[in-house]
């Protein structure tokens, strides 16, 4: 039983987020001067369209409504409590219906995408070594495997930090427990004494997950004082409801935060990630110079569109948890069905089999074939994979041309490479 998550229609959805809207400031209607913001210019984007009535999302985006700060702890800008009210409900949704924390144990809000939700993390846990532990800089790094997602190096950039990364057993993608030992005694020797550790819950290239258990027991061994971050930019919507998942979520007290990325599986808008993490930790990231800032900001990115908070509500809204299993019930059969032609073509490939991502050795995929399939490598300049994602749009009848496509068998893709 979900105690978050509600299914509902499409008049419901509409009628909620118009309440939501009343309840912000309308900059026509009120006498606000102090705010410097207003509605989307009305010279371009008129709110008067006959169709903005039955456009919720479209409404919200000309209203503008800015969800600077973090709303999950108490006082926001009260010009725009309506549809906060609805970033709070994604984030209660999100926590605990689908990462199975305890009610009002968790601190989050809706962000520009899985980079930024990695970088407020570590940008916490780095802070938190600092004024708690009261660490040298040098004495902090980032520990994540070699599969993980650019996000790591570039975080380790802004934050001046330094990053190790445990290499992965080729075939399996896993992590094991040699490499993090290795890894971790080579960091000891460096200076290094605590660690910011980011897992992977599907990894961008392979969909692979790391095992958090193996993480943490060699962490533990090595007495090594850490914070434990998970990136689930890409697995958050996907991960959870295969039955793969198991320590990756908040009932794992090792796991002290999350990333997920709505603009992913959740089909939202770009620029809609989702950061969660426990009560008691977001206050290293405030910014208390942002004293005209009413609750002040605990985020990295400031200023925010509501629009995407809203549109994150109206799709988990829409489907409801049910449906959104059954949706990955059956993306989870297509890539099943997927493995099994590759695997009667003797064609090499890697899937966890929690995933809908499946990659493919380069030796088997011609270039004209990458172009017609729009198949993505590991490395432009000198691929050794390239990746097939099954999202919602990637039917059987599409995944069938590309596997006559590598089978050698004449089909219309072959006459569509012949024109080229």
């Amino acid at each position: 039983m979900k105690k978050y998550w509600v299914k509902r229609s499409e008049k419901q959805i509409k009628e909620r987020v118009f309440q939501a809207l009343d309840k912000n400031i309308d900059f026509r209607e009120h006498n606000i001067l102090g705010v410097p913001a207003s509605h989307l210019d009305e010279k371009v984007f008129s709110p008067d369209a006959a169709f903005l009535k039955d456009m919720p999302f479209v409404s919200t985006l000309v209203q503008n409504p800015n969800h600077i700060g973090c709303h999950t702890l108490g006082t926001s800008e009260r010009f725009f409590q309506g549809t906060q009210q609805l970033e709070r409900e994604v984030i209660d949704i999100c926590a605990v219906d689908i990462l199975q924390a305890d009610p009002d144990t968790y601190d989050g809000y809706v962000a520009s995408g899985g980079t930024e939700a990695n970088l407020q993390a570590i940008w916490i846990y780095r802070n938190y070594f600092l004024r708690e532990c009261h660490a040298k800089l040098s004495e902090v790094v980032l520990l994540c495997s070699q599969d993980s997602h650019y996000s790591m190096d570039k975080a380790g950039n802004v934050l001046i930090l330094d990053i190790a990364k445990i290499p992965v057993e080729k075939t399996s993608r896993k992590i094991l427990p040699e490499a993090v030992r290795n890894t971790i005694q080579e960091q000891q020797q460096k200076g290094k004494r605590y660690f910011i550790v980011v897992a992977n819950m599907m990894t961008t290239m392979f969909g692979s997950v790391d095992d958090v258990d193996v993480l943490v027991a060699t962490l533990k061994d090595a007495g090594c004082p850490f914070r434990l971050h998970v990136d689930g930019a890409y697995g958050g919507f996907y991960y959870p409801f295969t039955d793969e998942f198991d320590r990756h979520s908040f009932q794992n007290p090792d796991i002290s935060s999350f990333t997920l990325d709505a603009h992913k599986m959740a089909q939202a808008p770009y620029g809609t990630g989702i950061f969660i993490i426990r009560k008691g930790l977001i206050h290293f990231a405030n910014t208390k110079e942002a004293s005209y800032i009413e609750g002040e900001d605990y985020t990295l990115i400031g200023s925010r569109s509501g629009a995407n908070a809203v549109a994150v509500w109206m799709i988990l809204s829409k489907h409801g948890p049910y449906s959104w299993q059954e949706k990955i019930y059956i993306l989870q059969k297509r890539s099943e069905w997927m493995c099994r032609q590759l695997a009667q073509l003797g064609i090499s490939y890697y899937r966890h089999p929690g995933s809908n991502i499946i990659t493919i050795g380069s030796t088997f995929i011609r270039p004209e074939t990458v172009e017609v399939f729009g198949l993505i490598p590991d490395n432009h300049a000198q691929p050794n994979w390239y990746k097939i994602v099954i999202m919602e749009h990637v039917t059987i009848e599409k995944l069938m041309s590309l596997v006559e496509q590598l089978a050698g068998t004449p089909s219309e893709v072959d006459h569509i490479i012949s024109q080229q």
